[in-house]
């Protein structure tokens, strides 16, 4: 059984403008992107992934991945790859005796997947019973809880609500 095709309404979507503006609410609506990431994302790649060790080296590499470089709003899993590989080219990583975690199930499952979220995760994990993919469907699901747990009362930027009733007349 197939999930449905969350892009569908966008699919079948009528023009009824000369042009269409998507705005995605994490970090373009709701300033949301330093709080999911920073107490939410990278304390539970330290835990889950066993980076305790590297932990202030870990918890760089995770900004400026998600938050700091042109990677900013990536995916979660290609994101948690580049962090692994930020780790991996650190020298002070390396002389801590620290191995950031390889991952190649994750890296093939990203590179075929085309629908890189949980459901699609979790129907890999069970059907290769790979560790590390369920070790990657643990991660995200407890990213989650996190964020549901910590992230509330995040008004919008400032003008957003202004912005979009000047964009409606056009868009």
């Amino acid at each position: 059984m197939s999930s449905p095709d969350p892009a569908r309404a966008l699919k079948e979507l009528a023009p009824q403008h000369d042009f269409f503006v998507g705005i995605d609410s994490d970090g373009c609506a709701f300033d949301t992107m330093e709080i999911k990431h920073k107490e939410c994302f990278i304390p539970n790649i330290i835990n889950h992934w066993d980076l305790q060790a590297v932990s202030k080296f870990a918890r760089e590499a995770a900004e400026f991945v998600n938050l700091y470089s042109i990677n900013r709003g990536v995916n979660r899993f290609p994101g948690l790859t580049m962090v692994f590989d930020l780790l991996a080219a650190r020298p002070e990583v390396v002389r801590r005796g620290v191995t950031p975690p390889e991952v190649p199930a994750l890296r093939a499952w990203i590179q075929r997947e085309t629908r890189l979220g949980n459901p699609a995760l979790q129907a890999e994990a069970r059907k290769t019973g790979d560790p590390v993919l369920a070790r990657a469907l643990a991660w995200s699901e407890a990213v989650n809880r996190s964020i549901g747990e910590i992230v509330r009362g995040v008004p919008p930027f400032p003008f957003v609500r202004e912005s979009l009733e000047e964009l409606a007349p056009r868009a």
